[in-house]
């Protein structure tokens, strides 16, 4: 892997993070119970600060005087590499549920092999202490799915819906790409289709016992990793970067 397809792949996995805490920050206040609006709140902290740990080691690979900050708020909409499942609005509390359990699944193979591969022992070292995170996201998704499919006759249509609407974004995870292809040759990710493999009998297991059924479709919105995302994704970064841009030199 090269040194810029290296700080590619550290700015994927940190994107990822930084815009799905993003979005699930929103929810801060307005979310169906008390419980749940720590709960989400609190997840989406951890997910910042997993986003703040890979840009800070992108920023000192490349070398270029950019920190997290720099990386976070200082980036144009085609400059972020994240999957554009993270960036989709949060909708109803089932969309919300539905996304976070797609990619819950997907972060926790993703970083299980993180934690274990030798290509990059500071990413190894982010992942070992973001493993137990990831756990409790994923555990915490799985539950609230369980609880929608198996709750009222609208809960199970509305969460349906939800699987439904969302599955085609969820192959980008798996996509064929030239920086995570030299990510997989180099041993930094797993291989694409074992890890999907693993995702598939994950995500089914957990539908099976909600009584929810498996969307049959295979094409997917792809994207993401090139810079190509929803209009979504720039009016989430005009209001989280207004700050920082209107002030880049504040010291609080």
């Amino acid at each position: 892997m090269t040194k810029s397809q290296h700080i590619d792949w550290l700015l994927g996995l940190a994107d990822d993070a930084l815009i799905l805490g993003q979005r699930l920050s929103e929810w801060c206040g307005h979310a169906p119970a008390l419980e749940e609006d720590i709960a989400l709140s609190n997840i989406a902290l951890d997910l910042i600060g997993q986003s703040r740990a890979f840009f800070a080691h992108a920023g000192r690979l490349e070398g270029a005087g950019r920190d997290e900050d720099r990386l976070a708020f200082f980036r144009s909409d085609r400059e972020y590499r994240n999957l554009l499942l993270v960036e989709l609005p949060n909708g109803h509390f089932g969309d919300t549920i539905a996304r976070q359990f797609f990619f819950d699944q997907f972060a926790l193979v993703r970083y299980t092999h993180l934690a274990q591969q030798t290509f990059d022992p500071e990413v190894a070292a982010i992942a070992t202490k973001a493993l137990k995170e990831v756990r409790y996201h994923a555990a915490h998704s799985a539950e609230w799915m369980l609880r929608l499919g198996d709750g009222t006759e609208l809960s199970k249509a509305r969460i349906q819906e939800s699987v439904e609407r969302l599955w085609p974004f969820t192959g980008e995870c798996f996509e064929e790409h030239a920086t995570l292809d030299a990510a997989i040759a180099s041993g930094a990710m797993p291989d694409r289709s074992q890890a999907q493999t693993t995702w598939n009998e994950q995500v089914e297991a957990v539908l099976n016992q909600a009584s929810l059924t498996k969307p049959e479709g295979s094409w997917s919105q792809k994207g993401g990793r090139d810079g190509l995302h929803t209009e979504h994704l720039s009016y989430m970064l005009a209001e989280m970067q207004v700050l920082p841009r209107l002030h880049p030199d504040a010291k609080w």
